[in-house]
């Protein structure tokens, strides 16, 4: 490995503690008993519900996965909700009590995901998006949401 390949090597007590001294470079340190550790830069950056490692260059580790496409409960509450209103509206179902026993579910669960289909669209892009504060969850939307959508968006105050 030539000098420019090679990562920065440094000698270390073992207690002194291990920092990074140049950012976005590995460095390699030694202490005193002969260990070595490898020390790399990264951001960990949250996701919704998810963490992202985050290189200091701006470049994300995570490789693509086929369960990071599954829908978030939020989601599935979501669409639940705008497919049973579907089902009022084209007169495939009369009442929220004949969806319920289509589904095997409460009817006040049905009322619920209904309730989600008239969310603010920004709320409706963080949903989709899996950005809301971590702090909200379904029930804060779903259960009795403001009709005004500034008051939704209060919800996603943290604090309130």
């Amino acid at each position: 490995m030539s000098d420019k390949q090679a990562p920065d090597r440094e000698r270390a007590s073992p207690s002194a503690p291990r920092r990074v001294e140049k950012a976005g470079e590995a460095q390699l340190i030694e202490d005193s008993a002969g260990r070595l550790a490898i020390t790399v830069p990264i951001r960990i950056k949250q996701r919704g519900r998810r963490k992202l490692v985050t290189l200091p260059s701006g470049e994300t580790v995570a490789p693509k996965r086929p369960w990071d496409d599954a829908p978030t409960p939020m989601q599935l509450a979501l669409a639940r909700g705008h497919r049973w209103l579907a089902m009022l509206e084209s007169g495939e179902a009369g009442s929220l009590r004949e969806i319920a026993d289509k589904e095997g579910v409460d009817n006040s669960y049905v009322s619920r995901m209904i309730n989600l289909t008239c969310l603010a669209p920004d709320i409706v892009a963080a949903i989709l998006d899996d950005t809301l504060p971590d702090h909200v969850t379904l029930f804060d939307l779903a259960v009795d949401p403001p009709r005004l959508w500034e008051e939704q968006r209060k919800i996603l105050q943290p604090g309130d």
